[in-house]
């Protein structure tokens, strides 16, 4: 009941955002979505009052047990995936890199700490070395360039997804936008003597998988020792036995515990800016008595910036 309830929560703002156009022209979605966070809690409060009027005595302690851990585990697990369908709907590009650079630093970490690992790096994790670590680092972050350098070059990828509301379906084709055209950077000096370059031609996407790249080689793997750590405060090897001799697909994911939350935070902090026909749409939602007053209060705004006379005198 609770993971229904969160996924109405976090899919229902989703579905507000990206189908709007459809969701004003049915009725019930309209209702449905003015309401939406009211009623969100209203479900979330059932579900509360249905647990405390369920309690058994004799088992209390198990029922708040299992209450906590159902919390936990949707916040982990529908929050991640919620964040993961935001980031794809930027661009496949926000979600494939990503995920990659974290693949890349698992393997190069294993392989550099396996040739040349030779001091430990966390207890939590016995098998892994600074070696592995600092090694993982470098290759992940010249991965991340060559990785992104290629995807930037392909539109499916680059393009955000968008409603097309005359054929009702999503598409993905757009003219790309600057962080996907190839510019001329110049190089450091300390570095043209090395090189031998002084400038070089690259996506500005480029420098932010740097960021992607950086985080996923120093950050992502705590949460491969948050993960070590759980299970040994459960005293369990693997999380599931999927894959024999790798534990389960827990097993296999747990680097990538922070970095859909990570990858969403840097859209909306340093890429993502107002989205013009977002607005628009809300615009004429409006009554006719506010739309004229943000017309007037826009007219004013672009007479005193001088744009509106010089297009009319155009």
């Amino acid at each position: 009941y609770f993971l229904l309830c969160v996924n109405y929560f976090f899919y229902g703002e989703t579905v507000t955002d990206y189908f709007f156009t459809l969701v004003q022209r049915e009725e019930p979605l309209r209702i449905l979505s003015k309401y939406h966070r009211f009623i969100s809690f209203a479900l979330y409060l059932t579900g509360f009052c249905m647990f405390v009027l369920s309690l058994v005595k004799k088992h209390y302690r198990l029922q708040f047990y299992m209450f906590g851990w159902t919390h936990v585990t949707l916040l982990i697990v529908v929050t991640q995936s919620h964040l993961i369908i935001h980031n794809l709907f930027e661009g496949m590009i926000w979600f494939i890199v990503p995920i990659s650079c974290v693949i890349c630093n698992d393997i190069m970490a294993y392989m550099f700490g396996f040739f040349f690992g030779r001091t430990p790096l966390i207890k939590l994790s016995p098998k892994k070395t600074w070696e592995g670590f600092i090694g993982g680092f470098f290759a992940t972050v010249l991965f991340g360039l060559l990785l992104s350098y290629v995807m930037s070059g392909y539109r499916c990828f680059t393009c955000p997804v968008e409603f097309n509301n005359d054929t009702n379906s999503f598409t993905v084709d757009c003219e790309p936008s600057e962080l996907f055209q190839l510019q001329e950077y110049n190089i450091p000096l300390v570095l043209q003597s090395v090189v031998g370059w002084k400038t070089v031609r690259m996506y500005p996407f480029q420098i932010h998988s740097i960021a992607l790249s950086t985080f996923a080689s120093l950050i992502g793997p705590f949460g491969g020792f948050f993960a070590s750590g759980f299970k040994r405060a459960f005293k369990i090897k693997d999380f599931a036995n999927t894959i024999p001799g790798h534990g389960g697909i827990m097993d296999r994911f747990d680097c990538q515990y922070l970095m859909a939350t990570f990858v969403n935070v840097y859209i909306a902090s340093f890429i993502r800016g107002p989205n013009p026909s977002k607005l628009i749409q809300q615009f004429l939602t409006l009554r006719p008595d506010q739309q004229l007053h943000i017309f007037n209060t826009l007219k004013a705004h672009l007479v005193d910036k001088g744009m509106l006379g010089s297009l009319e005198d155009a």
